[in-house]
């Protein structure tokens, strides 16, 4: 009976320093942001020539909507 309260007071010390460990990894996640990259995700910049053809592209989209709903009437 004396190993198993060895064993089992070895099995609570261990739980603990995992306790432990675990909760440091968890203040350096939160400290590098969750590691998901959501917080830090980079801001894409298109050059002027990108953002005209965008618009330009757009601008044809819905000129075609507005050309179906006529032809709908």
């Amino acid at each position: 009976m004396t190993n198993l309260n060895k064993v089992v007071t070895s099995l609570q010390s261990e739980y603990s320093r995992l306790q432990k460990e675990i909760e440091s990894v968890g203040k350096a996640l939160n400290a590098l942001g969750h590691a998901s990259g959501s917080k830090f995700r980079a801001k894409r910049t298109l050059s002027k020539d990108a953002r005209e053809r965008i618009a330009e592209a757009q601008r044809q989209r819905w000129a075609k909507v507005r050309k179906q709903a006529k032809q709908a009437k």
